[in-house]
């Protein structure tokens, strides 16, 4: 290219990362602003000021939102560990065996993971309110599986694809049983996939508010997007919009640094998984 072409392209991401960014950058003035300064129209705060943290860490909201930020936790790592062993036998299955309807499955998983999750909240209220899952952690894991799982089975199939089937024939020809060649030679070579199949999952878990704010009632089980949409502000003439740019803030902290941990691994994964052949 030449030094002009060159240019272009750099204007065009300089641009691209801009538009993506604003929002973040927006929200994070917000965290920092107070009540007086949310509508003056500035971007940044005329004073920094770290009420809005203090309000939801130590504050009256900190009875909301920190067991939210525990729940969140502890539940999505569940679902996303569950989800990805789930997974990874499923998607080996699929990509190793030759069975009939194989692609009637991943066709199932596929639809499944589009299907519109607000038509099936209401008849899974009832029924949770029926046999005593409302308002806990099993009552939200089990609906998590199935936004993680068809998308999990989807990205790790395409990685088992990829592993030359002549390694796990050179250890069981070496003695080692299915499930010996399957846990010492298939999984670590598809650690990568693993890995980013797990930060996705996590990602969709983590995220998800129809389910947080339909199947919990109290801070037992309630995820911080649904606590985020429970925020109130200390009388009904003042917006908590503060507060509630300081927690996504929090929220988002976790997300980032996942990303920045396993950036590595999250780049190979998704190549592997690009290339066939």
């Amino acid at each position: 290219m030449s030094r002009r072409e060159k240019g272009w392209w750099i204007v065009a991401g300089l641009l691209i990362v801009v538009y993506a960014l604003f929002p973040i950058a927006w929200i994070v003035s917000v965290s920092f602003k107070q009540a007086s300064d949310l509508a003056n129209g500035q971007f940044l705060p005329s004073v920094f000021s770290l009420t809005n943290y203090k309000l939801i860490l130590t504050g009256d909201a900190s009875s909301l939102f920190l067991p939210a930020l525990r729940n969140s936790f502890g539940i999505c790592l569940i679902a996303t560990f569950i989800s990805c062993v789930l997974a990874m036998f499923a998607a080996y299955a699929i990509a190793r065996l030759d069975f009939p309807g194989k692609k009637f499955i991943l066709g199932t998983a596929l639809a499944v993971a589009i299907f519109p999750v607000i038509s099936i909240v209401t008849p899974l209220f009832n029924l949770w309110r029926n046999i005593g899952l409302y308002d806990t952690w099993p009552g939200l894991i089990i609906p998590y599986l199935s936004l993680t799982l068809p998308i999990s089975i989807w990205t790790m199939s395409a990685f088992f694809r990829e592993i030359p089937w002549e390694m796990e024939q050179a250890a069981q020809v070496d003695g080692a049983t299915t499930w010996q060649a399957f846990r010492k030679v298939i999984v670590p070579l598809a650690a990568p996939g693993v890995f980013t199949t797990a930060i996705i999952a996590f990602f969709i878990a983590w995220n998800d508010f129809v389910y947080g704010i339909s199947l919990t009632s109290t801070s037992a089980s309630r995820p911080v997007p649904a606590a985020l949409g429970l925020f109130s502000g200390a009388s009904q003439f003042e917006d908590p919009t503060g507060a509630i740019a300081a927690a996504a803030v929090i929220v988002t902290i976790p997300v980032v640094v996942l990303v920045l941990l396993f950036q590595r691994r999250i780049v190979a994964g998704l190549t592997n998984g690009a290339v066939k052949g």
